[in-house]
């Protein structure tokens, strides 16, 4: 089998890559380990709810977002249905309890009158996230700084700071070590649109795409696994891969390119190359650090939430012993007892995870596989019972009625983001977005093949994916 472009991984990088290469008449093969397209934005079945492993919300898609015109370009049309969400976080302190709204000049009058005396401060931080490219063109050539200096520079109010905080997990586990240039440019998308959840779940994205490559003659393979990248002499020329379930388990395949995209990690793709390839690259990340995971708990409802008075999408809970940026990193290692996390009630939209009357909901904390991974099999799973009945406690104090309206719940841990995606560590955002972070690493790959996925240039999150695959098919595209 021979194609122009093979593509390891079906990620949304990966799917987005796909779409527009098959666009500009490339013949694709796309490879996935996995027994549906996706990565981390995918669903699964729990009697008769669907949940969705990844998506809270998806940032942009306003006019000028980039990703309304790569959905243009591809042709995604129709295919799916994006829901506003109604409004950014609600955030929960014990000290504080603020919904923050979308819209920029309404969370600054809200935010004003909460914390009289940091008018200024305020101006500043939305002026920045509003402004990202003339803050970038304004500070360049200087060096980069992390969000936590940034916020103690403009900010004096400690839970002011939390506050704009409040989806932190959304990026990474700590404020000062989390570039300021990036945080801006990825909070900016919040505030200078709006945000949507996908009708169905994030599968009904990931499918749309996988359905774009095939029918204009790509192939996507699913449970797929790449065993190996093959060589003519000294330059990439093909993949071996094997079949992982069914009739033909342990088949193994080879097809053949010129050129290869990775929708996976650079330590991965260290284990794929010769030793004479993946000996520079793996030097080139030695110093690199591997982002942090998540855990999840699925919860499946007999009720909607909004009868036992929940109002709001998505609720970020910050214990009270946090009472300034310092603490948040120390407090994303503790105990699940303290640690702060994000609740998302999918039925406060028409999100059709759930038949009518019942509906999904999800909570999602920085997790780290260093603290399962030592852990026998009894003991590994009695401590997720621990954790969801924690969680479950902590939410039932927030909102009473919660735990009797629980029907199913299910944890899934860095363990499981690891096993279901092949990331290191079950990172989800590549490496960690320190500031000043090193891209030296992408002039170490061979030269035909191209990053796109978190591990990549731009970085992760549902948006960084896609935006990765579309410009890595621009940039391949022009090289080859």
């Amino acid at each position: 089998m021979h194609y122009d472009v093979i593509i390891i991984g079906s990620g949304l990088g990966g799917l987005t890559a796909g779409a527009k290469l098959v666009k500009e008449g490339k013949s694709v093969l796309v490879l996935e380990q996995h027994d549906r397209p996706g990565g981390c934005a995918t669903t699964f079945k729990r009697r008769d709810f669907t949940m969705e492993v990844g998506l809270h919300e998806m940032d942009g898609l306003h006019p000028r977002d980039i990703k309304k015109r790569i959905f243009d370009d591809i042709g995604l049309g129709e295919r799916v249905t994006f829901l506003p969400v109604p409004e950014f976080y609600r955030f929960i302190n014990e000290r504080y309890e603020l919904v923050i709204p979308h819209d920029p000049e309404e969370a600054k009058v809200l935010l004003k009158k909460t914390f009289p005396g940091e008018e200024k401060g305020i101006d500043d931080y939305f002026y920045h996230v509003l402004n990202v490219r003339r803050v970038m063109v304004a500070h360049k050539g200087k060096p980069d700084r992390s969000v936590g200096v940034f916020l103690d520079e403009i900010i004096g109010d400690e839970d002011l700071k939390l506050v704009l905080l409040g989806n932190l997990g959304y990026y990474h586990d700590d404020p000062y070590s989390l570039s300021w240039l990036y945080y801006l440019n990825a909070q900016g998308s919040y505030y200078g649109g709006t945000a949507s959840f996908i009708q169905g779940g994030s599968q009904c994205l990931s499918d749309a795409l996988s359905d774009l490559i095939k029918e204009q003659g790509g192939d996507v393979r699913l449970n797929q696994l790449v065993t190996s990248l093959d060589y003519q002499g000294d330059k990439v020329s093909g993949v071996s891969f094997k079949e992982m379930k069914g009739k033909n388990k342990g088949q193994i395949e080879q097809a053949t390119a010129p050129q290869f995209i990775m929708n996976g990690s650079i330590p991965g793709l260290c284990g794929l190359l010769s030793k004479n390839d993946s000996a520079p690259l793996a030097r080139s990340i030695k110093d690199m650090t591997i982002g942090a995971s998540l855990l999840t708990v699925y919860y499946g409802f007999n009720k909607s939430l909004k009868e036992i008075g929940n109002k709001n999408y998505s609720t970020f809970i910050y214990d009270k012993s946090v009472k300034s940026q310092k603490d948040i990193l120390g407090n994303m290692h503790s105990d699940f007892s303290t640690r702060s996390f994000t609740f998302v009630d999918y039925g406060q939209v028409d999100s059709r995870l759930a038949p009518e009357g019942k509906s999904v909901g999800a909570v999602c904390a920085i997790d780290y596989s260093s603290d399962w991974e030592s852990l026998e099999r009894s003991e590994y799973m009695r401590m997720k019972e621990d954790v969801a009945d924690i969680i479950t406690s902590r939410l039932e104090k927030i909102l009473p009625g919660f735990r009797e309206a629980v029907e199913y719940v299910e944890v899934a841990t860095s363990l499981s983001v690891e096993r279901f995606t092949l990331n290191p560590k079950g990172a989800v955002y590549g490496f960690a977005q320190h500031p000043g972070r090193s891209l030296d690493y992408l002039s170490a790959l061979p030269g035909n093949i191209f990053i796109a996925s978190a591990w990549g240039k731009i970085g992760g999150g549902f948006s960084g994916a896609m935006v990765s695959g579309y410009m890595t098919v621009i940039d391949l595209l022009r090289k080859s």
